[in-house]
């Protein structure tokens, strides 16, 4: 008899142990995927980002009434358009990452065409706001010639948006397949373009600063027009392309139900940094404040161009496998893209903390420069960690369709909490732009808080059958009213 017991409890602790060695196995595999994916679309963000960087690095060496119209410009246009834009693609991490997984192929291209028309019908009334632009500026009491020079400027503009409307679809066409080696490749291209076409156009072509706007929107295009003649040449992509029709009209009314929210969700985030920054503008001493408050942001926004591709790459994965019915191998996704976020949290962050005497001198040689920056490092440091979290979690809420609770999660943490608590230390309490930081990080780490209770409170098996039911139109009466809290256990 007790042989028997003992032989059972061996055969429990074998299985026990090989059940352990299974999952660790598919964990690592999981890693394995997710790296596949995010490295690639790292390089794929960065270089959309270094674009406008390196149009307003060359536009500087003109002067400083063209650098600052410019940065202006191009503030108020990462604002009122490209933030939108962004956000509202980030529809199709749902809807494309889910129809793939569930191998309806052609519905991923439809779902494509629906989002680049939608997205350029976005840009028509936008490109109006843009042409205005100038004229705003000097209303709301800005200088009237550097007005009037990013006035300018952003009518020469206006081709990048539209171009950057087809883009972001596009994107995610190729992102929610896995097939990132086109991105890279057609990104890399067009960088490399546009250095040698955006000196031309601003040192040679008598455009000046307006050539460094007409550069990007041909940069821009550039890119969209590699990736269609990817789209439409490779045999990798025969299943999934679908030629313009009017089938993309039938899909308007559940794009923007995702569209939208997706959008607020993004512009929430991006917004509360460039209010942060205007805050900053009526301290004492506003020269030092708002610099340091807006080249610390260009720092954290470099970095958090990694956390993005780690949250595009968590996206897909966790769409895929809800859309192919796999609620244990999404969370398994979910858990795999966590532990590589953590390891790039915590190297970013140790990296500003470990050589903040050296972060200022990046800035300046000014030694009231230098000496802010090591004393607002930690602050940074801290908040790259909180916007790593929140930028992976976010890429798992849209992968789950909950881009709903999402935004309302970044309008509270910022708008409720952040912003306010800044804006109270800064000038009540008078720490100025330590209280702003502070105001910031609280922010971040209300965003990344409630994000973690919301992925940690999915219901996996539910959404797995939403995401069936919507893409076979399957839904049951009981599914009907199902709204995304009720997806939460």
């Amino acid at each position: 008899m007790e042989n028997n017991v003992s032989e059972n409890k061996i055969e429990e602790d074998q299985s026990q142990r090989d059940g352990s060695r299974r999952f660790g196995g598919l964990l690592v595999k999981e890693v394995k995927l997710i790296g596949y994916i995010a490295g690639p679309m790292i390089i794929v963000n960065l270089s959309h980002y270094f674009l406008q960087i390196i149009s307003i690095m060359m536009i500087g060496h003109l002067g400083k009434l063209y650098l600052s119209s410019t940065a202006i410009a191009i503030s108020f246009g990462i604002v009122t358009g490209f933030s939108f834009l962004f956000g509202m693609a980030g529809a199709l991490e749902t809807l494309s990452g889910q129809a793939y997984g569930a191998q309806q192929y052609r519905k991923l291209g439809i779902q494509t065409n629906t989002a680049i028309s939608s997205l350029i019908l976005v840009c028509l009334p936008l490109s109006l706001l843009w042409a205005y632009m100038g004229k705003f500026l000097i209303l709301v009491g800005q200088d009237p010639v550097i007005s009037r020079e990013a006035g300018k400027f952003m009518l020469w503009f206006i081709p990048a948006l539209f171009a950057y409307a087809a883009l972001q679809p596009l994107v995610r066409y190729f992102q929610t397949q896995s097939l990132t080696i086109p991105l890279v490749v057609s990104s890399c291209v067009s960088i490399c373009c546009h250095v040698p076409l955006c000196w031309v156009l601003v040192f040679k072509s008598g455009l000046e600063n307006l050539g460094g706007a007409l550069a990007i929107g041909i940069s821009y295009w550039l890119n969209v027009i590699l990736l269609v003649l990817y789209m439409i040449c490779s045999p990798t992509c025969e299943s999934t392309r679908a030629p313009i029709s009017t089938d993309l009209f039938q899909g308007i009314g559940e794009f923007l139900r995702f569209a939208i929210p997706s959008a607020m969700m993004m512009c929430f985030q991006w917004w509360s940094s460039q209010l942060l920054t205007l805050l900053s503008g009526f301290l004492p001493n506003p020269q030092l404040e708002t610099s340091m408050f807006s080249l610390c942001l260009a720092t954290i926004s470099t970095l958090y161009s990694i956390s993005e591709g780690l949250g595009a790459a968590g996206s897909t994965r966790v769409s895929n496998e809800l859309g192919a019915s796999n609620p244990r191998a999404a969370r398994r996704a979910c858990g795999a893209v966590m532990i590589l976020t953590v390891c790039e949290a915590v190297i970013s962050s140790s990296v500003i903390l470990a050589c903040r005497r050296a972060f200022g001198h990046i800035f300046s040689n000014e030694k009231e420069v230098v000496d802010y920056a090591a004393k607002i490092a930690p602050l940074v440091s801290l908040s790259v960690i909180c916007r790593s979290f929140s930028a992976v979690l976010s890429g798992i809420a849209r992968g789950c369709g909950l881009q709903k609770l999402g935004a309302f999660v970044n309008l509270g943490s910022y708008y409720f909490l952040g912003i306010p608590i800044a804006a109270i230390l800064a000038f009540r309490f008078d720490l100025r732009g330590k209280g702003l930081w502070i105001g910031f990080v609280a922010g971040a780490f209300s965003q990344a808080f409630l994000f973690s209770m919301i992925t940690l409170r999915i219901n996996w098996d539910k959404k797995a059958r939403l995401a069936r039911g919507r893409i076979f139109n399957e839904r049951s009466q009981g599914d009907i009213g199902l709204s995304e809290q009720s997806t939460l256990t």
